[in-house]
């Protein structure tokens, strides 16, 4: 199993389709990588030999990724939400950024349903006898 980048990548998958379990890595960039790194995309993991395994890392090592890309992208969001830009406030509220509606959709943002206002017929009749108890 090849490790590049501190990730295990898949053995039985292609080259091109393994690279892309390295966050950082998707399928726009991993052809310019394995061009620089001269190595064959339908080529399985298994079959690297060291020294190919050796220039892709040299290659991925040049690119943003992983921890250093995950890094990076939480520190811009930190920088909007201490600016206090839209997408900030929008971040710190759970709320969806770029412009989704809310009103029906964004449960995956929002987490799960929570009833506002409904109460039970008990507890809702306690609070009427106390009103009249008052009065």
């Amino acid at each position: 199993m090849p490790r590049i980048a501190g990730i295990d990548i898949p053995d039985q998958k292609r080259t091109e389709i393994a690279l892309t379990y390295i966050f950082g890595i998707g399928k726009k960039n991993v052809g310019q990588i394995l061009k620089e790194a001269s190595v064959n995309p339908d080529k399985r993991a298994k079959d690297l030999t060291s020294e190919e395994v050796t220039r892709l890392q040299r290659v991925v090592e040049r690119c943003n990724t992983e921890g250093n890309l995950r890094k990076q992208i939480r520190e811009n969001i930190e920088r909007l939400k201490r600016t206090g830009t839209y997408k900030g406030m929008r971040h710190s509220a759970n709320l969806p950024v770029r412009g989704q509606r809310t009103r029906v959709n964004a449960r995956t943002k929002r987490g799960k349903r929570l009833t506002v206002g409904a109460m039970k017929k008990e507890i809702s009749q306690k609070f009427e006898d106390a009103k009249k108890a008052k009065e």
